[in-house]
């Protein structure tokens, strides 16, 4: 009874392999790392930080049906002009894109997987910052897909303009309120 159960299974995946699928191989912590610059002296200071979130993503094509994509944010805290943290975070994922037309490929690239990855990014922040004795900060949600279409805009918008550099830095990134 096994052995036909194995054997149908495997005569399913065979009819099943044209079919489109998505899936997530994994998801990992790429790179974080936490400087307090100006400690010890800076913790004496009383005052209330000024924060400033700034998230990106990255894409990379690791084969024809596999990609990583990476969110990557930096959250800078002042206090009276001087450093008090900064975290650089980078939290990636491997998805494979089975079948799968490549115009739709894209905007899965652009929304899908980083709203797949930013809870983890999201945890692990807090998570540093709690660790370096500072109250957590929970960033805000992210609307993805705006992202998405503000940067279809801009290369719209550079092609209209028939502007083959490369956009100024800081253009693509989300850089999210107090």
């Amino acid at each position: 009874m096994t052995e036909t159960a194995a054997t149908n299974s495997a005569g399913d995946g065979a009819q099943n392999t044209n079919e489109p699928g998505f899936h997530i191989q994994r998801i990992y912590l790429k790179d974080l790392s936490l400087e307090q610059p100006n400690a010890p002296q800076i913790l004496l200071v009383q005052g209330e930080p000024q924060v400033q979130v700034e998230v990106d993503i990255a894409v990379s094509r690791l084969s024809e049906e596999i990609f990583e994509v990476a969110l990557i944010s930096t959250i800078t805290a002042r206090v009276d002009g001087k450093v008090l943290f900064l975290v650089e975070a980078k939290q990636a994922g491997v998805f494979e894109f089975r079948h799968i037309p490549q115009e739709q490929i894209d905007p899965m690239l652009g929304i899908a997987c980083p709203t797949i990855l930013y809870p983890y990014l999201r945890a692990n922040i807090a998570d540093i910052i709690s660790r370096a004795g500072f109250q957590p900060i929970h960033l805000s949600e992210i609307n993805f897909h705006g992202m998405y279409e503000h940067r279809l805009q801009q290369a719209a918008s550079a092609a209209v303009e028939n502007n083959n550099d490369a956009p100024a830095a800081g253009e693509g990134k989300i850089i999210l309120p107090n």
